[in-house]
Parts: structure tokens; C-alpha cells; sequence
């Protein structure tokens, strides 16, 4: 009787929400003093960093402010709308949207009253291990190969409040993956299981195939990185029709040059989905 009494303990224990809650602990929902205790910790190369354009923790670089107010107004309209999680998408490849996503999620976890989760769905090209210098045995690839669990693919990059779940290699039939149950059940519990939590998708860009439109039932909304001066119109507003108008959060104009080397500034602007925040980064 003991020993079916452990199985089922053991068996409770490895279920998606149970291993989610022993990701992270924190004294008395103090998130200011996470201990992260089944979470792989990674300290950062700042070198990688810079080198990649991951600048939002760096408050002696001027181009972070523009990650803080884009961080501010993400998360004045998520909370207003009640979403928990937010896809980064592009129209087409090198916007720049991985940065983007990193940097954003970097923000989001600088809030004291808020964690952030930044999950590599680019699954044909995956890039968020690579800009934050992460060297992982085992990722995303080894959970939905049902070679891992999730305890085994977190890393926190020793930046508080913030978990990463990396994407080492590219995967077969992606879109078919990413609308698989077992994709949906993921996403359904990391984004509910905290309340302080914001979830962060990096996805592909949506010329690439139908990858994106696969998640707009599961994503809260999406930003949208386009780079100045490289995409028409046309593709953009061909990338907004893939998308619900109300999911639309805004939109980044990235890539962008200016008066100053690594000046950003922060913008309102309406489009076809109402009003939208765009940010140019140079």
C-alpha cells in the first residue's frame, strides 16, 4: 500500500503544473528574494550580451530606456486587458525580433512585482540560447521528444525573475508541432500558474508559414517588429490580416537610424487595430 502511495505521489509530482511550482520558491511571495532550487542558474557573458545588442539590464547604456518605457506600456495594457502571456512576431526574417523579445523579457523581470518566462517557439530558427550565450544539454527539443522534463530545461541567466526555456535545434513539421496538445497544455499552465508571471513566445516571422497563425488561439497578443526601410506595406499589412486586430498589442519599428549613435525613442501612432506602441531603435 506504501509503495502505490509513492507512485502516485511520484507520478503527481512530475505533472506539468506540479514541476512548474517547484521551478521557484520565494519567501512569503516575496519576488524580490527568488531562490530558484530545480532551475539551472547560468551566469551571462556581458561580452555575448553587448555583442548581441542585450542591453536592457544595463542602465549606464541610454539605449535601455527605450526596452523601460517599452516595457511600461506593455504591461499597462496587458494588465488592463487581463493577459498573462505575449508572442513576438515579424513579417519577415532579421528585424530583429529575437532581440526584441529578450530585451523585453529582461525588462518585464526588472519590475519587483513581476517575473518573466521568455520560451524559444521559433522552432525553424531558433536564436534565444544563442543571443543570451546559454550552453544547454537538453531544451524544448528534448521535452517535446519526451527526453526531458520541465524542471530540466529552465535556466535562469542569474538575472532575477527571469526563466528561459531555450530551443537548441530546429524541429521537424514546426507548425504541426506548435498547434500539438502537448504545446497547448504547456502554454495553458506557464502562463496561468503564477499571477505574477508575463510569458514572452518568441515566434517565427509570419511570411516564413503558418507557424504564427497555429498560436493566435493560445497567445494573449502579439508585438509586432518590423525593420525600417526593408519591408513594404504591403508585407506589413499582409502580416497584420494573419493576425486577430484585437490581439494586435502594437508594433516596433526597429532598425531604425538616427540623430544619435543608440538613441531610441517611444511613439503613439494608430493603425487598423487601434492604438499601437512603436519603438525605433537605432
Amino acid at each position: 500500500m506504501e509503495r502505490i502511495k509513492l507512485a502516485v505521489e511520484k507520478a503527481k509530482a512530475q505533472q506539468p503544473e506540479n514541476i512548474a511550482a517547484q521551478a521557484i520558491s520565494s519567501a512569503k511571495g516575496n519576488l524580490e528574494s527568488i531562490e530558484y532550487r530545480d532551475t539551472r542558474v547560468i551566469k551571462l557573458n556581458p561580452e555575448t550580451l553587448r555583442r548581441n545588442k542585450i542591453i536592457a539590464m544595463d542602465k549606464n547604456d541610454v539605449a535601455s530606456m527605450s526596452f523601460d518605457f517599452l516595457r511600461t506600456s506593455v504591461l499597462q495594457k496587458m494588465e488592463e486587458k487581463g493577459w498573462k502571456n505575449i508572442a513576438i512576431t515579424s513579417p519577415i526574417p532579421g528585424s530583429g525580433k529575437t532581440t526584441i523579445a529578450v530585451n523585453l523579457a529582461i525588462g518585464i523581470a526588472q519590475q519587483t512585482n513581476k517575473t518573466s518566462m521568455l520560451i524559444d517557439f521559433d522552432l525553424r530558427k531558433p536564436r534565444v540560447g544563442y543571443f543570451l550565450g546559454l550552453q544547454m544539454e537538453k531544451s524544448l527539443n528534448d521535452f517535446l521528444n519526451d527526453t526531458a522534463e520541465i524542471q530540466d530545461i529552465l535556466v535562469n541567466p542569474d538575472i532575477p525573475r527571469f526563466v528561459v526555456i531555450p530551443t537548441n535545434n530546429s524541429v521537424e513539421k514546426p507548425s504541426e508541432t506548435l498547434s500539438s496538445k502537448k504545446i497547448s497544455s504547456l502554454v495553458n499552465e506557464l502562463s496561468q500558474r503564477y499571477e505574477s508571471r508575463i510569458v514572452i513566445f518568441d515566434l517565427p516571422p509570419t511570411i516564413i508559414a503558418d507557424d504564427v497563425m497555429t498560436m493566435t488561439q493560445q497567445v494573449d497578443c502579439f508585438l509586432i517588429v518590423v525593420p525600417c526601410g526593408l519591408c513594404s506595406k504591403q508585407i506589413v499589412e499582409d502580416c497584420l490580416r494573419l493576425i486577430p486586430p484585437e490581439k494586435v498589442l502594437g508594433v516596433i519599428l526597429n532598425k531604425a537610424t538616427s540623430g544619435h549613435n543608440n538613441a531610441y525613442y517611444y511613439d503613439h501612432y494608430k493603425n487598423d487595430a487601434g492604438k499601437s506602441a512603436a519603438t525605433k531603435a537605432g
